[in-house]
């Protein structure tokens, strides 16, 4: 078996941990056009692209992989939400697609299933993807608080090519 076969069985279970088995058919259909990047210094697995578009980063330093917003829209136009996904108020949409973070009070609703340091795909309430970022407080408690940061946006689709 080759390297580059091994490394994509060990990506899907990763993927498959942290994101779920259809999250995964559905990143990973394609496999003969998924292109690995690995790191000059460590020869480990850095980036993985889906026909030239960045999908996934992987993260050292807790083994997980962080979305693009590739892989975010990849994902919206594929499942029912609120699968993966943080609803927020439209009218704070403009600000969200700027990178800026997402607060308590602005959640409509909210997948059950995300836990803190979760990837999270932020959408309007039209489903319309906005910006992708990390959850920061378990979603009880989004429910309840009016103040406060619930997801820290990494990439606005403002400030990057889908």
């Amino acid at each position: 078996m080759s390297s580059n076969f091994l490394d994509l069985r060990k990506i899907k279970a990763i993927s498959d941990y942290q994101f779920g088995c259809s999250i995964t058919d559905i990143l990973f259909k394609d496999e003969d056009i998924i292109r690995l990047k690995y790191s000059k210094n460590t020869d480990k697995i850095k980036y993985i692209y889906y026909n030239d578009h960045l999908m996934l980063s992987f993260r050292p330093t807790n083994g997980f992989f962080t979305l693009s917003l590739f892989a975010a829209q990849k994902i919206v136009l594929s499942t029912q939400k609120p699968l993966l996904r943080v609803i927020v108020l439209s009218e704070i949409s403009e600000f969200i697609k700027k990178g800026r973070n997402v607060f308590c009070k602005h959640v409509v609703d909210i997948d059950p299933n995300l836990r803190p340091l979760d990837e999270a795909i932020i959408v309007s309430e039209n489903d319309d993807l906005l910006a992708v970022g990390r959850l920061m407080i378990p979603v009880p408690y989004i429910k309840t608080f009016n103040t406060g940061v619930a997801i820290k946006v990494r990439k606005g689709i403002y400030k990057s090519r889908l």
